[in-house]
């Protein structure tokens, strides 16, 4: 079984470097994109698994306390046999004590089309049951060296006995 032990831009530190002198210079670009992610907690191969949880978390109305990993398949439409793109890799926890606010901690890695190699990072409140989240980028790697910018999720399916769910993306990342 092989397996990428690291995500790299592909260039060594002079590379980076050369990079980073030629910065002043560069000019910004906006990437506006959209996807879906699969969180899902049910069946024999979730893609999301609870690591931790509080002593009072099954007694809270929102699980309070209680924090999942999760390694979600990206795709460009909300059937899971839609075109992947790559995966939101992460973890998540239930932030809020009275209604289910997460605080999402994640990378979206991106392994197909221009954006293969690269990743956005995305830390934030996730207030699930608001039709429309949004979360800033903090950074990102590749193409997306230095991104700044936000997420808007929007659920698309939540199935409240199983946990699962599809999220719906929209991107925009300033970006050099």
């Amino acid at each position: 079984m092989a397996m990428q032990l690291m995500q790299s831009t592909k260039e060594d530190p002079k590379e980076v470097d050369e990079w980073i002198q030629k910065l002043h210079h560069a000019k910004e670009k906006v990437s506006r994109l959209n996807f879906y992610f699969h969180d899902t907690l049910s069946g024999k191969n979730p893609s999301a698994v609870a690591v931790v949880e509080a002593s009072t978390t099954n007694k809270s109305p929102s699980s309070f306390g209680l924090v999942n990993i999760f390694d979600d398949p990206l795709t460009e439409g909300p059937e899971p046999t839609s075109k992947f793109v790559g995966r939101a890799q992460g973890l998540y926890g239930s932030a809020g004590q009275q209604e289910l606010d997460l605080l999402m901690a994640m990378n979206f890695v991106f392994t197909t089309g221009k954006f293969n190699g690269s990743s956005l990072t995305i830390l934030g409140r996730n207030a699930v049951f608001h039709p429309i989240r949004e979360m800033p980028i903090v950074g990102g790697i590749g193409a997306f060296r230095l991104a700044r910018g936000f997420v808007t999720a929007k659920t698309h399916i939540l199935n409240f006995t199983s946990g699962d769910a599809v999220i719906e993306n929209h991107v925009v990342a300033i970006h050099y």
